[in-house]
């Protein structure tokens, strides 16, 4: 029965709804506001890189928009030389030179507006910290305002979004309950639904008070004074993907990018695939967005996203779609040195429980995660210990790692995938030697389709061999959905062997010691040429505040390098440290003021670590696996970097460098094909793979017949 409120309680909980309802409604506002400056300012933004590109497209261009019916040669002679001249210029002023008349003049005119009008369609926004301007300040202190209200902006904005639509009506319904001569003449209808309405507003404001503080704290957030530039380009140096990601959310991206090579069906599949960001605290991109929505709709799947894309982000998203939507246990399954890492990205992105199931609590952390629920984190090497259980979704991080299906850990996952309705792999490197072993991957997750890859699909190329898969597999690359990430300038250092050095790699040679002949050019620290070109480039990067990364397959080059810099130097990142040390030395290097250096092994620092604070990355020898590599600069090259990055290959000239760059090229340019976007491949994987000892042998042999050894 509907309790009855006098006009007294009436004109009292309307009150009390209205005050609840103008906070609700001044959140909206302040929030309407935040996003209308950051509109403002990138509207800005997009004109001035427009015109910087405008200014760079010849005038000449205005003839393929008309199909070469203008004759821009009296513009060209009047030293027009741009398509942003004839646009600052107006049909009047165009006409007034010798053989232009009006319907010339505007028809120049309008093709100039017509390129324009693609150009900022088409235009990438990238915040430059290394060229700051008035435009792109006030774009990052209009961001700032949104950035920092912290996670709970989400929800308080739906709750006062609810509050809005339902508080409006009720309070209409109960208005004549509030005077007890307007409901004297309402009709019986009118009273109960007046009454009604009443019972429910306080049923509303009795639950209210966590509301109202949510609430209150987000407004706070939003009408605090606006950050100083200094405040807010520093603090886009440090969480530039926050920055980008809500960028993304307020303007828009475009999707063709986002969606890979994917079938129309399949398109409209995951177009109809909702997201819930109940349990998230972090904005996806676009291209993030549509990840996890494909592996919601396909269930079984491999993300393949290039390194730097932030696949842990759309695997998170997963989960806490998943537990919206009921499930309460997950695993994730990761190589021990990005255990932490990935402890360190739930806890700080979504409001799911963590339990990292490794080191000696972990007998505990799995009774915890068995009776409470959450995500347990497990290694790959560990995952034969852990009883196979029921998951809602079973995540397999640098999942390469088991296309081996004889090893001990790929048994593993092979058991739990045949036990789990929903999983998803996540790697960047699908095929390091061939394309065969990506058929293994595919196998883990949908046999069916495994066994129906032919041959044939690689013969005929990497399109249809994309189009192949695509019901399991989805990549984007760093160029197709990241286009305001920073450059990145890859420069060859090619040094000459010192007299010392040759000695050393002489005997190397003449031993047949492939992994002494890498390393020959640091065995005479004094002398090595190798080690005076690394000193100058960190010199360098000291002069201009800039943090370095130097990357080495072998940790007693790195100790050399350590000695050369008198100590100043954090790590060297090994296999040695534990994955919590590793962090720790990541962290501090990244905390440092200004310039830094951080050493680590490529095997240990390349895989699963963010380092985008570094943007100097130095290769002390190039590396058998081209991938390995390809990981390491992405650590750094990655969502989140601000600064452009420099990334500079220490090589020996006519010695086993300069071979090994030769024989792995063609293994390159099998992944470029099979693995990333592509329309065509080149040969099939047979034709270029070379494994590692064969690698070895061959430049062994090679160069003793060269030096005569």
């Amino acid at each position: 029965m509907t309790p009855s409120f006098t006009a007294a309680q009436a004109r009292a909980l309307c009150a009390d709804a209205g005050l609840l309802l103008g906070d609700a409604r001044a959140l909206l506002g302040e929030h309407a506001e935040a996003l209308r400056a950051v509109r403002r300012a990138l509207a800005d933004v997009r004109a001035d890189l427009s015109r910087t590109e405008l200014a760079s497209i010849p005038v000449s261009r205005i003839k393929d928009v008309t199909g070469g019916r203008l004759r821009i040669g009296t513009l060209e002679r009047s030293g027009y030389a741009t398509v942003l001249q004839v646009l600052d210029a107006t049909p009047y002023r165009l006409q007034l030179l010798p053989g232009i008349g009006a319907q010339t003049a505007a028809q120049v005119h309008a093709a100039a507006r017509q390129i324009a009008t693609a150009v900022e369609q088409a235009v990438g926004i990238r915040l430059d910290i290394e060229h700051q301007d008035r435009h792109g300040g006030e774009l990052v202190i209009a961001l700032h305002r949104l950035v920092n209200v912290g996670p709970e902006l989400a929800r308080a904005l739906e709750a006062a979004r609810t509050l809005d639509t339902r508080l409006d009506r009720l309070l209409q319904e109960a208005r004549p309950a509030r005077s007890r001569l307007r409901m004297l003449f309402a009709g019986g209808e009118r009273r109960g639904q007046a009454q009604s309405a009443l019972a429910s507003l306080a049923d509303l404001l009795g639950d209210a008070r966590e509301t109202r503080l949510l609430l209150a704290q987000a407004t706070a957030d939003l009408l605090r004074p606006a950050a100083s530039e200094f405040e807010a380009w520093s603090d886009f140096e440090h969480r530039s993907a926050e920055y980008y990601g809500l960028l993304a959310e307020v303007a828009g991206e475009p999707v063709a990018a986002d969606e890979g090579v994917l079938p129309d069906d399949l398109l409209a599949k995951v177009g109809a695939q909702d997201l819930d960001d109940t349990h998230r605290r972090v904005s996806l991109r676009g291209y993030q967005s549509f990840g996890a929505r494909f592996a919601l709709a396909q269930h079984r799947v491999i993300l393949g996203d290039e390194m730097g894309l932030g696949k842990s982000v759309e695997a998170i998203a997963v989960l806490a779609h998943l537990k919206a939507r009921g499930a309460t246990h997950f695993l994730v399954v990761c190589p021990t040195s990005v255990l932490v890492n990935w402890v360190r990205e739930i806890e700080s992105r979504s409001t799911l429980a963590v339990h990292p199931l490794h080191g000696p609590g972990r007998d505990a952390a799995r009774e915890e995660w068995v009776r409470r629920g959450g995500v347990a984190v497990a290694t790959l090497d560990g995952l034969h210990r852990l009883p196979v259980t029921e998951v809602g979704l079973l995540v397999v991080d640098e999942a390469h790692y088991v296309k081996n299906p004889r090893t001990r850990r790929a048994e593993a996952v092979a058991a739990w995938c045949r036990r789990t309705e929903r999983v998803l792999f996540l790697t960047g490197t699908p095929m390091e030697n061939r394309v065969e072993e990506f058929r293994t991957l595919v196998a883990y997750l949908q046999p069916g389709l495994a066994a129906e890859l032919r041959g044939s699909d690689v013969v005929a190329g990497a399109h249809a061999f994309r189009r192949a898969v695509a019901p399991v597999y989805l990549r984007r690359n760093q160029q197709d959905v990241l286009r305001e990430l920073p450059g990145r300038v890859d420069v060859e250092e090619w040094v000459e062997f010192s007299g010392a050095d040759l000695a050393a790699y002489r005997q190397a040679v003449a031993e047949g010691n492939f992994m002494a002949m890498r390393r020959a050019a640091y065995a005479r620290p004094d002398t090595s040429a190798k080690l005076k070109r690394l000193l100058e480039l960190v010199a360098d990067a000291q002069a201009n505040g800039l943090k370095v990364i130097v990357f080495s397959y072998f940790r007693d080059v790195l100790g050399v390098v350590r000695t050369a810099l008198d100590g100043r130097a954090h790590g060297p990142i090994s296999g040695a440290l534990t994955p919590a040390r590793r962090q720790q030395e990541v962290d501090a290097f990244s905390r440092a003021r200004g310039h830094a250096v951080l050493l680590s092994q490529i095997q240990a620092g390349g895989v699963g670590l963010n380092l985008q604070a570094a943007s100097v990355v130095i290769m002390c020898e190039p590396q058998v696996k081209p991938s390995m590599e390809n990981q390491a600069v992405a650590r750094a090259h990655r969502m989140g970097q601000v600064r452009t990055v420099q990334v500079h290959r220490l090589l020996s000239v006519d010695a086993v460098d300069q071979r090994m760059l030769d024989l792995l090229g063609a293994k390159a340019e099998l992944f470029d094909a099979y693995a990333r976007r592509s329309d065509l491949a080149e040969s099939t994987a047979d034709a270029v793979d070379i494994s590692e000892q064969a690698l070895a042998r061959q430049i062994v042999e090679e160069e003793q017949r060269r030096l005569a050894l």
